[in-house]
């Protein structure tokens, strides 16, 4: 219990009636507010207390009433600056009481100003000796007297701005039905030891209040994925790609393999590696040149290259499957690239879910997300890819990278992108990257000497 809550106790207790909040705190010489504090934690602890708020109405001093109740009136104060040869008006008027002084006292006949005087208009003194009944009134108020004054003599100090009447909020404190000037604190939880020993019947609860608001409810948040996500697609927009559509779930092997240069024996487009859809199973609609420039390279080279040398399979190819990678619309995107009239430099990204025929654990999901970036133009390099990726990564707060040579079926050369973990203390890899092979690029009917560069990462690692 605090020393206001123990004195405002005993007070209660020794009085019959109650007690004016406002009255305590002046004979203990504390802030009104302090005692209001104390009012309010003993009516927390219950009926110890009972507590009527009320309002008053007073009169008091203001700034300036304070100060002629010190020093006196403005005219009063002229009277005793003006000696008795008199003084010059310009004088008077430099004081900072003289021109509301000069006002007040030549309505009160105190003074005369001779307009012809030689040296100038001049303030003479009409009487010797005077009352000063405005300090007097402003010092009953002081002393809350202020009853002693009539309604008018308020009303004129007032106009003055000497005066004014403020509200005064107070408690009226008396006894509540439990008093006590011991206090022990109430209990706000009914704990399962107090069940189980029975203490609970010797303690004081502290009343439930029904009306209090609840906790809001947390709803509507974003999904930390969903928060990664926009965090990587606005580096993309800022670093000024262009977002591919990837609304089609379901690809063509064809589109998903063949056109990326990946051998139709390679073991990702195996079962065990890959979902195929029993309906529809195939694929009908390609075009016809591209898939027949992609089947020669394959099974008998081209554009500087051997190929694999097999029998290529249209059979294969048509297989529909969940997408193994966003890979496949890239491919569908520079194909379309490959047909405008005049080539133009792109930057492409997409970020969409993809699906593995995958064991589950720790690291390693039937359906992810795959992030991708890709840049198209004349006579890039794998010393523009490292640059970009070094961009794209400080954008995200990784600046330690590390590039390791590595093989993927349609990039040459490639590169495993790693990156060191402070929390870990260790490289880990965070991406895959390089340069599209030329037997990808060459039968979609892209420009020869246009490189592209991508690289990719998984959203969820």
């Amino acid at each position: 219990m605090s020393p206001a809550q123990e004195t405002l106790l005993r007070r209660v207790e020794k009085v019959d009636g109650g007690l004016d909040s406002q009255d305590v705190a002046t004979s203990l010489g504390v802030d009104h507010q302090a005692i209001v504090g104390a009012v309010k934690s003993l009516q927390a602890l219950g009926d110890v207390i009972s507590a009527e708020q009320r309002s008053a109405k007073h009169w008091e001093l203001t700034g300036e009433g304070c100060e002629i109740a010190e020093q006196g009136s403005h005219e009063a104060r002229v009277i005793s600056s003006i000696p008795e040869e008199g003084m010059p008006q310009s004088q008077l008027m430099k004081l900072a009481f003289g021109k509301v002084g000069f006002s007040k006292a030549m309505s009160n006949k105190w003074i005369r100003l001779d307009k012809g005087h030689e040296g100038g208009p001049r303030i003479f003194k009409t009487v010797e000796s005077l009352e000063d009944l405005v300090r007097d009134k402003l010092l009953l108020v002081q002393k809350g007297q202020a009853s002693q004054l009539e309604e008018k003599e308020k009303n004129e100090l007032k106009k003055r701005k000497l005066l004014s009447e403020v509200t005064v909020k107070f408690y009226w404190i008396t006894k509540g039905s439990c008093f006590s000037t011991t206090i022990t604190k109430q209990e706000t939880e009914l704990t399962p030891e107090m069940i189980a020993s029975g203490s609970w019947k010797e303690k004081k609860f502290k009343p439930y209040n029904f009306e209090a608001m609840g906790v809001a409810p947390d709803c509507g948040h974003l999904h930390p994925l969903m928060k990664v996500r926009t965090q990587f697609r606005q580096i993309f927009l800022e670093m000024g790609f262009t977002e591919m559509p990837t609304n089609n779930f379901i690809e063509s092997s064809f589109w998903n393999f063949d056109s990326l240069f990946q051998p139709q024996q390679h073991p990702a487009r195996d079962q065990h590696d890959t979902f195929f859809l029993s309906d529809p199973a195939q694929a009908h609609e390609f075009p016809q040149d591209y898939l027949e420039r992609v089947r020669k390279v394959h099974s008998e080279g081209g554009f500087g290259s051997q190929g694999y040398k097999y029998d290529w399979k249209i059979e294969e190819a048509q297989k529909n499957i969940l997408r193994t990678h966003t890979t496949a619309v890239s491919a569908r995107m520079l194909y379309k690239l490959a047909q405008q009239e005049n080539f133009t430099p792109v930057k492409y990204f997409s970020i969409d879910r993809v699906f593995r025929n995958e064991t589950l654990d720790a690291t390693h999901l039937a359906e992810f997300h795959q992030i991708e970036g890709v840049v198209a133009d004349y006579g890039l390099t794998l010393g523009d890819l490292m640059g970009i990726l070094h961009q794209f990564f400080n954008k995200l707060g990784i600046t330690k990278l590390r590039f390791k040579p590595a093989y993927n079926p349609y990039t040459e050369p490639s590169m495993e992108v790693f990156s060191y973990h402070e929390g870990l203390k260790k490289w880990v890899e965070v991406g895959n990257s390089g340069m599209f092979r030329p037997e990808m690029l060459l039968p979609m009917g892209l420009p020869e000497g246009v490189t592209v560069i991508a690289w990719g990462l998984s959203l969820e690692r």
